[in-house]
């Protein structure tokens, strides 16, 4: 399919380009430091963890911080990958090359997007490598695990949508990653006005908030709301990205 022949191109010109290698070793440094430093306050207290009733284990302690730690970085990170994805094109001209192309606006936009998922799995492949290592000397909550893995993995292809979205708006991918940070923010951020607002618009705020939907899945606790909000969280901004590329494409 001409989708995923656009995503192997997109994956294929990522890795081809210093930033994505730099982007994996950075994040891989600092997430292993992050881990390494949870684990040994871990051993620190697992002494006294021993003399209580319910008492956290390795998962609650050590590999759900780094999922949240990942979050945060991540969260920096995506709107750099997404940045050039249309607004380079743009910028070079072969965008108009593109759109003239025997391939619909879909088709462009989905396999821009899965090419960036398919970088982003890799990062969570490699970053779960580590908190599965633990699996040799210690005991860990799998499904809590998956869970926190799903989480993030629905975090960041919102992430990505926004950004994609983002980079259909300018020619200048700086401008691209400046707005998609900011959005992310927003919508990270969203929660904390609830106690300033009325009781509708604060339960609207939380919904709207993307932490407020991650946090659940972090701790294995799964609700329909969630997936829910995420999967029509990157279906919206999909479909904005491709009715402006065509709007685009009416006025060429």
């Amino acid at each position: 399919m001409v989708i995923f022949t656009l995503a192997r191109r997109e994956l294929h010109s990522l890795f081809l380009s210093p930033l994505a290698w730099s982007i994996l070793a950075v994040l891989q440094f600092i997430l292993g430091y992050i881990f390494l430093g949870e684990l040994e306050l871990f051993l620190q207290i697992q002494a006294r963890l021993t003399t209580l009733m319910d008492a956290p284990g390795l998962t609650e302690l050590v590999v759900a911080p780094m999922f949240s730690y990942a979050a945060v970085l991540l969260l920096l990170v995506i709107p750099l990958l997404t940045m050039r994805l249309i607004s380079e094109e743009k910028r070079s001209g072969t965008l108009t090359l593109l759109l003239s192309a025997p391939i619909s606006i879909t088709e462009i936009i989905l396999g821009k997007y899965l090419g960036i998922i398919g970088f982003i799995l890799i990062m969570l492949c490699i970053m779960t490598l580590m908190p599965l290592s633990l699996l040799l000397g210690g005991n860990l909550d799998i499904g809590m695990v998956g869970s926190g893995f799903l989480a993030l993995f629905l975090l960041l292809a919102s992430f990505t949508a926004v950004g994609l979205y983002m980079s259909t708006l300018t020619s200048q991918p700086i401008i691209a990653a400046v707005n998609s940070f900011a959005l992310i923010i927003f919508l990270w951020v969203i929660d904390m006005t609830t106690n300033l607002s009325s009781n509708a618009t604060g339960t609207t705020l939380q919904y709207l908030s993307m932490l407020e939907h991650y946090r659940p899945l972090t701790s294995g606790i799964f609700k329909s709301s969630d997936l829910i909000y995420y999967v029509l969280f990157i279906i919206t901004f999909l479909v904005l990205s491709i009715r402006h590329l065509n709007a685009d494409r009416l006025q060429h």
